[in-house]
């Protein structure tokens, strides 16, 4: 289960942070700091996110 986890963290967190990225710049911030802010908090978010997709897969087999 912990390899499986591991290759959708390395997915998902990607998406996420960069959905995140994309989102800042959208909103206007354009700066360094917010931009390296939304790609922590979409690294961060992707760990929860993991844990379901994971359980999720497991439970159908």
């Amino acid at each position: 289960m912990l390899r499986l986890a591991g290759i959708l963290y390395s997915l998902i967190g990607t998406t996420l942070a960069g959905s995140f990225i994309v989102a800042a710049l959208v909103a206007g911030f354009d700066t360094l700091v917010p931009i390296v802010a939304s790609a922590a908090a979409g690294a961060v978010v992707a760990f929860p996110v993991t844990g379901f997709v994971t359980r999720a897969i497991y439970s159908e087999s």
